[in-house]
């Protein structure tokens, strides 16, 4: 069980690290272009990221069904990350290397989301119906205190201090790219473990289909479901929405700080780590209570805080520093309960053998709705300044995030069903 939650530890610095507080400011800053045009060459490159996880996540899960190779996929994905990681040390601070840059983030993040369900399909083997709680709660919750640890070490060895760790400094951009290095050696590193104590299945259920094969069984799949088990396609669909409120909440959450509640970059930092911590410390916790009361009911009662938060948040928006420290905290204790909760969820109702695949679409429906958090987010920002005049609505933002969040909390009471908490998988 730790050695499988250990790798959420060892992989987590890409995601809180590398594309949120770091290497991605670090490619849309003045060094690599103006605003518009490194903002340009992100979109470019995420949205081709994020229809190749759509397309590739179930069907890989699909033939580590079937071949059993999951482990071996796994470590494969897993240490391209870390490779990829290491890499990003050779971008530096000019025009020429931010389409580089931006390509090499891409393929790493295509890497690691695909990974990551990779990953998810493996909590049944390491995990019992009466525990699967406890240990899909243990390892978000290890995830969230890498990440944060990580870019604590990162941040007072390189970024905050003149001449750093080894004498770094910030010319070239090697305060930076020298963080790049440690990340990946940390990724290696840390999921050792998990591959050494983790195998492939013994006990392979077929040969790996080919291309247009694996779509089409993928086809058949999903028919299946819709016909015999709805509520795995209707549990899709309804996490698909409140998880991307969940991340938007993370997204949006840096920059609500700074420019409604009046932050400054140093604060904002300390506000991420303190963020990072309560999360984990809560998701780790609520694993005992996804075990006691079932994960469908910790989802539940984290989306209505949340939505409640979020709510008291823009209603207080003028209140100043202190309201966002408060209630901002308050939010990332249900964040990350709601998301074990869900992979927990999905674990106790997949078809037997089904795994791989079943997380593969996980990830994929999350890639499709992944865009309505920060539609939601504008639109909410746009109507806030045609209700006001104001010049900085962004605290109008927080509804849409809400009305996110409510709208998969609604599919989810309208269409899935409880599942008995400690009950064999069906």
């Amino acid at each position: 069980m730790l050695a499988w939650a250990l790798w959420d530890w060892g992989t987590q610095p890409w995601n809180t690290v590398v594309t949120t507080f770091v290497f991605s400011v670090y490619l849309v800053g003045p060094s690599f272009g103006s605003a518009n045009h490194t903002a340009y060459v992100q979109s470019v490159c995420m949205t081709v990221a994020s229809v190749t996880i759509a397309l590739i996540a179930p069907v890989l899960g699909q033939n580590t069904d079937r071949t059993g190779r999951t482990m071996s996929t796994l470590r494969v994905l897993t240490w391209a990350v870390a490779l990829i990681n290491a890499a990003l040390f050779l971008i530096a601070d000019e025009p020429a290397y931010l389409w580089a840059g931006f390509v090499m983030l891409g393929l790493g993040t295509v890497a690691s989301e695909v990974a990551g369900s990779v990953y998810n399909g493996v909590l049944d083997r390491v995990s019992t119906p009466r525990n699967v709680g406890r240990v899909s709660g243990l390892g978000w919750g290890m995830g969230y205190l890498g990440g944060i640890f990580a870019l604590m070490i990162i941040y007072v060895g390189f970024i905050a201090p003149d001449v750093g760790l080894f004498g770094v400094t910030a010319e070239h951009g090697m305060a930076v790219r020298t963080a790049m290095l440690l990340c990946g050696a940390w990724t290696l590193v840390f999921t050792i473990p998990t591959f050494l104590v983790l195998r492939d299945d013994p006990a392979p259920r077929g040969s790996r289909l080919g291309v247009l094969d694996s779509y089409r069984a993928l086809l058949a799949t999903i028919v299946r479901l819709w016909r015999h088990d709805r509520r795995v396609v209707w549990f899709l669909l309804a996490s698909a929405l409140f998880r991307d409120g969940l991340t938007g909440i993370f997204t949006y959450g840096g920059a609500l700080a700074r420019n409604t509640f009046g932050f400054s970059a140093g604060q904002v930092v300390v506000f991420g780590a303190a963020a990072n911590v309560i999360a984990g410390v809560a998701t780790i916790c609520s694993g005992r209570l996804d075990d006691r009361v079932g994960p469908r009911a910790v989802i539940v009662g984290s989306l209505v805080m949340l939505v409640a938060l979020a709510t008291t948040v823009f209603v207080l928006h003028s209140g100043g520093s202190t309201v966002f420290w408060v209630l901002g905290l308050a939010l990332c204790v249900f964040v990350g309960p709601a998301q074990a909760a869900s992979r927990s969820y999905l674990a106790r109702i997949i078809p037997p053998g089904s795994s791989g695949e079943i997380f593969g679409l996980y990830a994929t429906t999350g890639r499709v709705a992944s865009p309505l958090a920060p539609l939601m987010f504008g639109l909410c920002v746009g109507l806030g300044a045609r209700l006001t005049g104001a010049e900085n609505t962004q605290y109008f933002g927080i509804v849409g995030i809400a009305v996110v969040l409510a709208a998969g909390l609604l599919v989810l009471l309208a269409k899935v069903p409880k599942v008995t908490a400690g009950a064999a998988r069906d």
